[in-house]
């Protein structure tokens, strides 16, 4: 696989620098980030998937700017992953891949579940129990999924052909989608994406805001594509895959290399501003 269609950051330093000064120049700006994968190392123990080192503070510092709304992106419900990230006061979360949207107030947004729905995903959870998969299952708010990183190659082949012959037909019943990421495949209401949640962001900043979303996974291709043309779509992971993201950033050192640049930025627009206005 080449990386022939991706412009890495080391090679595509006059983008990143015209972007960053957009950031520094502008009045607001959005920084949107993934979670697991992304944010925070990949573990066995998803409830120990702790943010790198390093990650928390420069978001609380470019949070406590005034000039960036940060809004975290994730698979996990919302006040799963804002519990995990750790930083107070929370930051806007879009939790279930967009059904879920938890504000910094502490209010949460959520759909009513249509009753076929529900009904489906409790039929998804007992045939998890059948199986006993109940182990590698997640319960999330529209959703259920079954994870199988950290298993032994052909054990993990096996769990995934089990789960997905025995979902498809009560996803094709409900009208849901199964959708497949790293390390496992999951069930979930089809109405909300990644790419929705980004459009709604979009659709509430001021047109000439710089905006950005960095993602790992397949789940995130929705989000690059709802970014497009308007902002920064930034790939964050070890390996190069084909991606529609127009950045690539290996973690820890990359991706924290980035965010201490949009925090000097964010520090920058400050120091402009009061050399614009200086005090009497």
């Amino acid at each position: 696989m080449t990386t022939e269609n991706v412009m890495p950051l080391v090679d595509n330093q006059t983008e990143l620098d015209q972007f960053l000064e957009g950031v520094a120049c502008a009045r607001r700006s959005a920084l949107l980030l993934d979670y697991d994968g992304t944010l925070a190392p990949f573990s066995t123990d998803r409830q120990r998937a702790f943010p790198y080192p390093e990650v928390v503070p420069l978001l609380q510092e470019i949070m406590a700017s005034g000039r960036t709304r940060v809004v975290i992106v994730t698979g996990r419900s919302a006040p799963e992953a804002a519990s995990l990230l750790g930083i107070d006061p929370v930051p806007e979360v879009w939790g279930a891949h967009g059904l879920q949207r938890l504000m910094p107030d502490g209010s949460c947004e959520m759909p009513r579940l249509a009753p076929n729905v529900s009904r489906a995903l409790s039929d998804a959870s007992g045939f998890l129990a059948q199986q006993g998969f109940q182990h590698l299952a997640e319960l999330k708010p529209g959703g259920v999924a079954v994870h199988w990183r950290g298993l032994p190659e052909s054990r993990a082949v096996e769990v995934r052909e089990r789960v997905l012959r025995g979902w498809f037909p009560l996803a094709q019943n409900a009208s849901m989608s199964v959708l497949e990421f790293d390390g496992g495949v999951e069930m979930r209401v089809a109405d909300m994406d990644k790419g929705d949640a980004v459009r709604t962001v979009i659709g509430e900043m001021d047109r000439d805001s710089p905006i950005a979303y960095l993602g790992d996974d397949a789940t995130d291709e929705r989000a690059f594509h709802a970014v497009g043309s308007r902002g920064l779509s930034v790939l964050v992971r070890p390996e190069w895959r084909n991606t529609s993201a127009r950045l690539w950033l290996k973690p820890p050192e990359e991706l924290l290399k980035f965010l201490t640049r949009w925090r000097d930025a964010c520090c920058r627009h400050e120091a402009l501003g009061e050399s614009r206005n200086p005090s009497e």
